[in-house]
């Protein structure tokens, strides 16, 4: 079977652009959204965009990267792959200071240490942004429904990683009409937000990711006071990331159960 991929505008005069994977039949299919980390819609983005395809689903990544406008070039692929670069070298406890960025950045020449500095105070910023990237999976979410031709009528999940997994579980009580949200080590979404949550939710967390993973049981608990389906699991070994197979923290093992688990519940939820 062939998958057909584009890159195609959405929203308000295409204002924003996203990825779309397919498979090339005939008939509607059911839609999952693919939710980014921090990094964009890079190649490992586009990979699981792909799969879900391949899965007999079709599959939208939108970048975030254009919530707010042309893409500024500091985040261009380029210049996100050589700050994921420069990153593997240094202890991820060093990643969001400052200080110790700028210790490990000096060894490199000047002009190399500006263009890593402005992409990465971007990238790590991104959580500042949150509510311009909800409006814009929101509009993603109805644009799948109500408007692209391949999904329109059908019905629509979302799947997202680490910022994407934070803005799953958002949009699962955003959008009234999300059939299910998958959370990949994402931060819970905030306590206010629970009780408009109508879709049910999946979640996989790294035992040493406890960051994000501490928070879980207690986020678990107020969606259960509150009646809401909320399935998780926590995988033994796993750091932060583990589903990224282009990054060091790959955890081949809880990757596999994960994405068997994900299929389960796409399966179910937009059957």
């Amino acid at each position: 079977m062939s998958i057909i991929t584009e890159w195609i505008s959405y929203g308000t005069e295409g204002r924003w652009q996203g990825y779309a994977a397919r498979p090339d039949v005939e008939q509607k299919l059911p839609a999952v959204l693919v939710l980014q980390e921090i990094w964009g819609v890079d190649e490992h983005i586009q990979d699981v965009t792909r799969r879900l395809a391949q899965a007999g689903y079709a599959a939208f990544a939108p970048d975030l990267f254009t919530a707010e406008g042309p893409k500024p070039e500091a985040l261009s692929p380029d210049r996100v792959e050589r700050a994921k670069q420069f990153l593997n070298t240094i202890p991820p406890s060093a990643w969001r200071s400052p200080e110790e960025r700028q210790a490990a950045l000096s060894a490199l020449p000047e002009e190399e240490q500006a263009k890593i500095s402005a992409s990465l105070e971007l990238i790590f910023s991104a959580g500042s942004r949150i509510p311009a990237f909800t409006e814009q999976i929101t509009a993603a979410a109805a644009f799948l429904r109500d408007s692209y031709a391949p999904t329109a009528g059908q019905g629509v999940a979302s799947v997202g990683f680490c910022l994407g997994g934070l803005l799953s579980g958002t949009l699962a009580a955003k959008d009234g009409e999300l059939r299910g949200a998958v959370i990949f080590y994402g931060s819970p979404p905030p306590k206010e937000l629970i009780p408009s949550i109508g879709a049910p939710l999946l979640g996989f967390y790294g035992e040493l990711d406890p960051r994000i993973t501490d928070d879980i049981p207690g986020f678990a608990q107020e969606l259960e006071r509150e009646g809401k389906r909320f399935e998780y699991h926590i995988y033994p070994k796993a750091p932060h990331a583990f589903f990224n197979d282009s990054r060091p923290t790959y955890h081949v093992d809880s990757a596999r159960k994960a994405f068997a688990r994900t299929l389960a519940f796409l399966s179910e939820v937009l059957s």
